[in-house]
């Protein structure tokens, strides 16, 4: 029996009047995974999360949440999600237990539960010391913190996330991620959107990354890094006039061209095996190198191959 997918992502697409911003998207999430949307702005990030959590119609396509059809069942679809937008839905002229009260009251808790799990997300938030302070006392850590645990209220399995971290300091977008993973570790499904390298990279199991509302590629941050590219040796040649000697001895080693900028030689590596015969050849030319490096291919190789590069 196949498993049920926390969501199902079936050739959505978008208009807004001719400029098609969400193009054809098809993708799925596992129950228990963070799966990152990735891409700059103006991808169609927001418009396809949007279009997931029904704040959005779809001019064609199918979302499933838990396998319940977001159009047909929309009403058990949405009770299974809880959603934090880039801007707090939050009402800044009231305090943050009032707004818990507010929202836990609003998705039918009675006054007795909706006092108690109050209490629970404001000791989980660290918010206790301030829950009585009116929100404009609040920074903005503490404002998009209060925000996700309005959409924990009812403890929902599956938790979409606009650009959470957005405007926030390092050390609070630090604290936001620990929470987001205290929140898988307690058995959620996340799927947040980001345009942040490290964040995708710190977060995700899987990533879809989406530019000009097409998708572009799937897979593990793992998996994207070496498809663009794979682990490359970086090399300064001391002497200039050694230089095109290792060009040639290097050729015979390796797949691709040993690329130059001056007297730094780059090569691209299938497999870290090619590493020792390579660096032998060079000492037994009697080359003297320096500045060597072995990098590892980053998400900013993909974010820049897979999207800035096709602009």
């Amino acid at each position: 029996m196949t498993a049920i997918k926390a969501v199902e992502v079936s050739h959505l697409t978008k208009k807004f009047g001719h400029q098609t911003v969400v193009n054809d998207i098809s993708f799925d999430v596992q129950p228990g995974e963070v799966f990152g949307l990735l891409g700059p702005n103006g991808a169609g990030k927001t418009t396809t999360l949007r279009m997931m959590t029904t704040l959005l119609k779809a001019d064609t396509g199918q979302v499933k949440i838990f396998g319940h059809d977001t159009i047909k069942e929309g009403r058990l679809a949405r009770s299974m999600f809880g959603l934090t937008g880039q801007y707090a839905s939050v009402d800044a002229d009231i305090s943050a237990r009032e707004n818990l009260m507010i929202f836990s009251r609003l998705n039918g808790l009675s006054r007795q539960a909706a006092k108690q799990r109050t209490a629970e997300l404001l000791a989980e938030f660290s918010l206790e010391h301030a829950a009585d302070d009116p929100l404009k006392n609040f920074s903005g850590g503490m404002r998009r913190r209060l925000d996700l645990a309005v959409s924990l209220i009812t403890r929902p399995a599956l938790i979409f996330l606009d650009e959470p971290t957005t405007g926030l300091d390092p050390r609070t977008r630090t604290q936001m991620w620990e929470t987001i993973r205290q929140l898988v570790r307690q058995g959620s499904t996340v799927l947040l959107t980001t345009q942040y390298l490290d964040e995708a990279d710190a977060l995700a199991d899987r990533l879809a990354v989406i530019d000009h509302g097409k998708l572009v590629k799937v897979g593990t941050p793992a998996e994207l890094k070496q498809q663009v590219g794979g682990t490359k040796l970086v090399f300064t040649v001391s002497e200039r006039a050694q230089v095109a000697t290792a060009v040639r001895v290097l050729a015979p080693q390796v797949t691709t061209a040993v690329q130059q900028i001056g007297q730094q030689l780059q090569i691209s590596l299938n497999q870290l095996s090619q590493l020792a015969p390579i660096l032998a050849a060079i000492n037994q030319a009697k080359i003297e190198i320096s500045q060597l490096s072995v990098q590892e291919p980053s998400l900013d190789d993909v974010f820049m191959t897979l999207t800035v590069g096709k602009n």
